[in-house]
């Protein structure tokens, strides 16, 4: 920490408005006189105008029918493209020295700390510290401290005793369309104590274990030259401290590595700390959330580990079983202050509110030289497709969203938007669409920004390698070639929050001005990029034909 670099205090102030949304201003002094903040975000009214508008448009039956339309043709065009084109990929391919599937760069850019291990590894962990730790106090129960040797003793359990099927973390036929069961499968034998000991930040032993067995997992990343993730590590939003804990845990056991970046996730559990009397209204979970992030944007002095912590965060995302059902009891939301029941809000409250502090936090921190955070939240994989269409408006890419296959209209904008996809077939299996009927295939061919991700390897997943498992999945289920795998993973990296200048290094070094990749770097022949840019500019033409004309002509396929 003595040789990182803390930037000065600024003199910008900042406050919580009654919308529930921060807001930045020059002074002190022109904030008491009323002036405007200079950071700007779109108010809960425009963003539900818009959200309206959106579902409004795309269960209108003639755009319902022309989207479809619109698609079909890019299945078509595909088709067209490999019979012309798939030879010439081939021997391009062919000819580029060095580069295979094993040799791009690949970003896992969904996958959950906490179950960031395979089961085999963790089981390994756990026993290796029964055998050399087991004195260790790691839990108070009962306000008894109790060691390590005591809480299996509890269990009736030894070292000897463990195995694969002991832990029982793997989401087997049980978790089908069961979120509930599936989220039991965090906890070893089926108890929470070892989950708190084992796979926690903030427990007795200050995530000790978990730092360790975390370091061991980013070793196996890091022997892998071409593979990247980043991590999903929860902030809950019951109280302020939970920054400085989490900052405290990366930056005093040295959870840093080049091929790691991490995302913040937010569970969206307002009704269970309501409950337990932990807030008394919505308005402090945002506040617990992003206070301490304009904190440390204003004076990273205040919180200097969570200053060099935040240089490695690249965004939010938004955590839940989304197949819960959401009862509109309002017919016009309340502000986050005056949400005090112990209903939960929906979906697309706590998307609005996460992207407008996002956007006036961003403001302040480009205007300070500092990184900033997008908004990669979980939608779609089960529950209402208006979360789909929340984070068409809201967020820069999502995790899943296999619903779109439902609604051809708003697949067709996502398309048009390229918003990424961060798909987990072997997942998504388990839990809610088998293989044959999951469309990553499908949002492939039509040309949607796809990629691969694995969410949970201590669920899903058998090797060290768990990306891999699912690059082998698409080949064998879809029969992807492998310029379509190398494809999906310079997406990976598109998608990814890794800066720059180092998505310059990996896929291109005018990707960010014109956005050509280099087929030496990612493997994908010029014939593809060609073919993806064309269509995609064909469709905005088309677009832009159709608002200049305000109708559908016939001759606009052509």
């Amino acid at each position: 920490m003595a040789k990182c670099e803390i930037p000065p205090v600024d003199d910008c102030v900042f406050e919580m408005n009654e919308s529930g949304v921060y807001s930045v201003y020059e002074s002190e002094e022109l904030r008491a006189s009323g002036e405007q903040p200079f950071t700007k975000a779109p108010s809960i009214k425009e963003f539900y105008a818009d959200l309206n508008f959106v579902l409004d448009t795309i269960s209108d039956g003639p755009i319902k029918t022309w989207a479809f339309h619109r698609l079909r043709y890019l299945d078509a065009r595909w088709q067209l493209y490999l019979l012309l084109s798939e030879r010439e990929e081939t021997m391009q391919s062919k000819m580029v020295p060095h580069r295979d599937l094993y040799n791009v760069r690949k970003v896992d850019g969904h996958v959950h700390l906490a179950s960031a291990m395979n089961q085999k590894h963790l089981l390994r962990f756990i026993k290796y510290k029964l055998k050399t730790e087991p004195d260790k106090p790691v839990i108070v129960r009962d306000g008894q401290t109790l060691t390590l040797r005591q809480v299996f003793e509890s269990l009736n359990l030894t070292a000897y005793d463990l195995s694969i099927d002991t832990l029982d973390m793997h989401a087997h036929k049980g978790a089908y369309h069961r979120f509930d069961k599936f989220n039991l499968k965090y906890n070893p034998i089926g108890e929470s104590r070892l989950r708190t000991i084992f796979m926690k930040t903030d427990n007795y032993i200050n995530g000790e274990f978990f730092a360790q067995i975390t370091k061991e997992v980013i070793s196996d990343l890091e022997q892998s030259k071409y593979q990247m993730t980043e991590y999903r590590i929860s902030i809950y939003g019951r109280s302020e401290d939970e920054w400085d804990k989490l900052a405290a845990w990366v930056v005093d056991n040295k959870i840093f590595s080049s091929n790691v970046r991490w995302l913040i996730q937010t569970p969206r559990l307002y009704n269970i700390y309501k409950a337990g009397g932990q807030v008394d209204n919505f308005e402090q979970v945002i506040a617990n959330i992003f206070k301490p992030l304009f904190e440390v944007t204003k004076d990273p002095s205040s919180h200097p580990k969570l200053h060099v912590f935040l240089q490695r965060v690249v965004g939010f995302d938004s955590v839940d079983d989304e197949s819960k059902a959401e009862r509109r009891m309002h017919k016009k939301y309340p502000l986050p202050r005056y949400w005090d029941q112990e209903a939960n809000p929906p979906y697309t409250y706590y998307c609005y509110f996460t992207m407008a502090n996002l956007c006036t936090l961003n403001q302040w921190r480009i205007r300070r030289g500092l990184n900033t955070f997008v908004f990669r939240p979980h939608a779609g994989e089960a529950g209402d497709t208006e979360h789909l269409a929340a984070t068409f408006l809201t967020a820069q890419s999502i995790n899943h969203g296999i619903l779109l296959r439902k609604v051809p209209a708003l697949q067709y904008l996502y398309y048009l938007q390229q918003i990424g996809l961060a798909m987990s077939p072997l997942s998504n299996n388990a839990l809610f669409l088998v293989y044959e009927r999951n469309p990553l295939n499908t949002y492939f061919q039509r040309g949607l920004n796809v990629a691969l991700s694995t969410d949970a390897p201590l669920q899903f997943h058998f090797t060290k390698e768990p990306l891999m498992e699912e690059y082998s999945v698409v080949a064998q289920i879809w029969k992807f070639s492998g310029v379509d795998m190398c494809e999906l993973a310079m997406n990976s990296v598109i998608q990814s929050g890794f800066e720059a200048e180092v998505k310059r290094h990996w896929i291109g070094r005018e990707y960010l001005e014109t956005g050509q990749t280099e087929v030496h770097k990612t493997n994908v022949p010029l014939c593809r990029l060609k073919y993806r840019a064309s269509t995609l500019e064909q469709e905005h033409a088309i677009i832009a034909k159709m608002t200049r004309d305000g109708r559908d002509s016939p001759s606009l396929g052509k």
